[in-house]
């Protein structure tokens, strides 16, 4: 029976991971949510589940050494799911900072605790020997790759070339997981997904704040001219590929997760406006971000031949199934895009 520390559990992703894993997937007879609970994390989103015996949550912030400390000695975890990051380009631009602690000095001290506690001789520095069936998932990005041509898909093999503040933070804490793969031993995976969508992601990024927008009749903010290309996994997908590494990963290994869906920003805003029954005249193209990818695409040929996963939904099924959610969910999209969501706007997208 696994015992799980999921870090950054309020969060999209996160959230959705702990509905998917509580449902039955592992025999869990613990799960702990280690969060801090910021701008985009959300316990609302986990409320459901606030009545599981298996389920615990706990306040804090990964780079609080102490405190990861005490919950590994608490709790005896044998497995580490790390979610926890500041994740939105656009907040990097303006906030690098932030997105450099958080996401490498967070990663570095999760790893670090997790070989004192898993290690079989702590003391030795030689010893690559740790405790049977332990092992630290790093939940990635494919913006670590950079950018691609009009053809061309990542592999694992890929040099890693981030061009934002926010890529280059996953990327370091990528080198970070298998520098300590390399040098101790540690069992590690890493995983680097494309673009999530489904529910609870909160609408900074496209696909919910295209929703909110149209809900409320205003400027549908596009980039550029809208020609900025991602592959789109719907988070569920996502949820049991992650499982299937957990169970499955060879150890040191990176899997890319991708769900074979590459389609243009201004493609997902049109789709949305018809499925919501609006008119293109709300679209409101807005001056490109500074080093905005032209195109992501992702190989998941590794984890399909390798772990025999495969996505279980088409583009048309998750998409109707989001925005489904968030038309039976407008109440929790007006409590997320109050207070501080307001002045995150005016600043990214002005008036």
């Amino acid at each position: 029976m696994k015992r799980i520390l999921v870090t950054g559990g309020a969060g999209f992703i996160g959230s959705n991971f702990i509905h998917y894993i509580l449902k039955g997937y592992f025999n869990i007879e613990l799960l702990v949510n280690l969060d801090l609970v910021t701008y985009a994390g959300n316990l609302e989103n986990l409320s459901s589940v606030e009545g599981d015996s298996r389920y615990i949550f706990v306040k804090g912030d990964v780079r609080d050494r102490k405190l990861v400390q005490k919950l590994f000695s608490e709790y005896e975890f044998d497995t580490v799911v790390h979610f926890a990051a500041e994740s939105h380009v656009d907040r990097s631009v303006v906030e690098p900072e932030i997105f450099l602690t958080t996401n490498i000095i967070g990663t570095q001290t999760l790893l670090d605790v997790a070989k004192s506690y898993w290690k079989i001789e702590p003391d030795n520095k030689y010893s690559r020997e740790f405790k049977s069936g332990v092992k630290y998932l790093q939940v990635s990005t494919d913006e670590v790759y950079g950018a691609l041509g009009t053809t061309g898909m990542f592999t694992e093999l890929t040099p890693l070339s981030p061009n934002s503040p926010y890529s280059a933070s996953k990327a370091g804490a990528d080198m970070i997981v298998r520098a300590y793969h390399e040098t101790y031993g540690l069992p590690v995976n890493i995983t680097r997904c494309s673009n999530n969508y489904g529910p609870y992601q909160f609408p900074e990024k496209l696909i919910p704040l295209m929703i909110h927008n149209c809900l409320e009749n205003r400027p549908l903010p596009v980039y550029g001219d809208g020609m900025q290309v991602r592959d789109w996994l719907y988070v569920e997908d996502h949820c049991s590929a992650i499982c299937a590494v957990l169970e499955r990963g060879t150890a040191g290994e990176v899997y890319n997760i991708g769900g074979n869906n590459e389609k243009a920003n201004i493609q997902i805003v049109r789709l949305l406006l018809h499925s919501l029954g609006k008119g293109e005249e709300l679209i409101t193209y807005v001056k490109d971000r500074p080093g905005h990818d032209r195109r992501y695409a992702i190989d998941n040929s590794k984890i399909t031949s390798q772990l025999g996963w495969k996505p279980a939904y088409s583009f048309e099924q998750g998409m109707e199934q989001t925005i489904r959610w968030y038309l039976d969910h407008q109440k929790w999209m007006e409590r997320v895009t109050s207070g501080a969501y307001q002045s995150y706007y005016q600043r990214m997208y002005g008036k």
